[in-house]
């Protein structure tokens, strides 16, 4: 009996162990089915999230072409350098060697490298000397990774247009800027699996995504005509102690900006930070008023309706005029002026007289017509309108004033547009600086077309104030320093007082222009040449029509533009001709 009941004991027992067995048998069974089947995603990602890491690889912005193919910003590789801070064992003494070759203090250098991530950057974009120094040192817990860097080879020329860009290559101004999604490319990455110290199991990564590289801009600006607009420009700022300039030059006839100066100059290597407020293209975010360049508008606008003929006669009393309690000056007195000698003469007092003729509704509608107080279009970012105040708005002080450029803000490439019409036979153009995109084959993506934007004048308007702006460069005009030995120019000064610091009224310092275009009769180039605060003489027709003109003889040297009389001359030399083959008398038949 005691043997049964022991017996029966131990089999109970042994069932219970059985039991349990099967039980924990079951709950291993279902722990596996869970883990393997139900969360097996849910494992994989965490243990992706742990073992492996996504390197991004930069993008490869397109390179920016001048209008002759000349490479104005470009890609270079360089050395990044990063620090695994576990891996460093002397973290003190790694601060200190790195901080000498990087210019990085020492203090900011310790407090990445004691960072708990498992990664840090420690300098972005190495010069070559730098990336060849941490290298010599040979440290541990210290890597490279290659990144693309943009440089600008030209260094300042035309730095103010193409912008620059921020630490990974984005754009964040100029055309870098307003072409971002076109140039920038799409980024890469290499998925890279790692150990508990972080060290790259395989060191090409498991997968990878080859960065896209973006598109290529082809500009209209002209490497050779933009160096020779800062050349002259900044020759010009420096003659008249200027504060700055501006600079434009546009083809009249299809709205291609060629050339776009600014002074004092911006290297778009060096970034914002070591350049001020430099990096601003004061051609499109800057406003003055025009003072007398505005003259043309008025009286253009008047020969359109028919209200004045370039003979008309107007009295200038003498250089002083009453408009209720405001006077009008002259700055030289006359009596009576035809209207072409109101623009060749420069009279204030004949342009408020014409204005009154025109009345201020209609004034106001040209003024808009030629592109004024609205944005140009132009491909940058940053523009602005300037300020055309609604002719309700206008006393009849304020018609008057407007009609010599007070009173109104405009911006410089405003002004080439308006004159570039002019020019066109009396059709406004779109402004434009992108040529073309293109891939990195040269294949064709976008290709941009001159756009007319609204007819202002009639042919025979604008080529009647053609004639009339002729003259201001001829003996007697206010513009004679901007001639052009062989050819005829048609152009306009101006000379605008700057309204004062606190908003009211105005201040001593001046703004000095010259606008206009050339050959007069068939014009191939518009520039407009603004000095900004010139000391001494501060007349437009003094400060900055002698650049207009050097621009302006180089530009049309440079284009193979020459004069007719200097060509009718070396082709009856025979000296000329023998040197090219031509004996004289003796042409050759067939």
């Amino acid at each position: 009996m005691v043997k049964l009941k022991i017996r029966s004991e131990i089999l109970k027992n042994i069932r219970i162990v059985g039991v349990l067995f099967l039980c924990l048998l079951a709950i291993a069974g279902i722990r596996a089915f869970t883990l393997q089947i139900i969360q097996a995603e849910w494992l994989r990602e965490r243990l992706e999230e742990q073992t492996m890491k996504k390197e991004v690889l930069s993008n490869k912005r397109g390179t920016l072409y001048d209008a002759t193919g000349v490479e104005l910003a470009v890609n270079l590789d360089v050395d990044s350098l990063y620090a695994r801070p576990r891996q460093i064992l002397d973290k003190t003494e790694t601060a200190q060697q790195l901080s000498t070759i990087l210019g990085i203090s020492r203090d900011k250098l310790l407090s990445l490298l004691r960072s708990k991530q498992s990664f840090v950057w420690l300098r972005r974009k190495l010069t070559p000397d730098q990336a060849e120094k941490v290298k010599a040192l040979k440290m541990s817990g210290l890597g490279f990774i290659r990144e693309s860097q943009r440089f600008y080879p030209h260094r300042e020329l035309a730095g103010q247009v193409l912008g620059y860009v921020g630490i990974d290559c984005q754009g964040l101004e100029g055309i870098e800027r307003a072409f971002d999604r076109q140039i920038k490319g799409t980024s890469g990455f290499v998925l890279v699996h790692r150990d508990a110290l972080g060290q790259g199991l395989f060191p090409e990564g498991i997968k990878k995504v080859d960065a896209i590289r973006g598109y290529d801009l082809v500009l209209t600006i002209d490497k050779n005509i933009q160096y020779i607009a800062e050349k002259e420009l900044q020759a010009a700022v420096t003659n008249a102690r200027a504060k700055g300039g501006l600079a434009l030059v546009m083809d009249p006839r299809t709205g291609a900006v060629l050339a776009m100066a600014v002074a004092p100059a911006f290297n778009p290597n060096q970034g914002p930070q070591e350049s001020g407020h430099t990096w601003k293209n004061r051609a499109i975010t800057d406003v003055f008023e025009p003072g007398s360049i505005f003259k043309p508008i008025v009286v253009g606008s008047a020969l359109e309706e028919g209200l004045v003929k370039p003979g008309d006669l107007y009295h200038c009393e003498n250089g002083s005029y009453c408009i209720g309690k405001r006077i009008i000056h002259d700055v030289h007195p006359h009596g009576l002026l035809s209207v072409t000698e109101v623009i060749k003469y420069s009279s204030n007092i004949g342009a408020s007289k014409i204005a009154q003729h025109l009345g201020k509704e209609r004034f106001y509608q040209y003024i808009r017509k030629f592109g004024f107080g609205q944005l140009s279009g132009i491909e940058l970012p940053g523009e602005v309108s300037g300020s055309v105040p609604p002719s309700s708005q206008w006393r009849d002080i304020n018609l008057s004033t407007i009609s010599f450029g007070q009173g109104i803000s405009v911006t410089a490439l405003q002004v080439a547009a308006a004159y570039s019409a002019i020019a066109n036979n009396g059709v406004l153009m779109r402004p434009y600086l992108v040529k073309r995109i293109q891939d990195e084959q040269g294949g064709v993506i976008q290709e941009s077309v001159p756009q007319a934007v609204r007819r202002v004048l009639s042919e025979r308007t604008a080529r009647l104030l053609k004639d009339m702006l002729v003259t201001v460069t001829q003996q007697g005009g206010t513009g004679q320093k901007a001639v052009v030995e062989g050819f005829d120019v048609a152009g306009k000064t101006g000379t605008a007082q700057k309204i004062a610091a606190h908003g009211k009224g105005y201040s001593d310092k001046c703004i000095a222009s010259f606008v206009g275009f050339v050959p007069a009769q068939d014009p191939k180039l518009t520039i407009i040449v603004v000095i900004d605060e010139p000391r001494g003489v501060t007349y437009g027709g003094v400060v900055a029509a002698p650049a207009f003109s050097k621009m302006a003889q180089q530009i049309l040297w440079y284009q193979r533009i020459y004069p007719e009389s200097l060509f009718q001359k070396t082709i009856q030399d025979p000296e000329w001709r023998e040197t090219r083959g031509l004996d004289p008398g003796k042409e050759k038949q067939g």
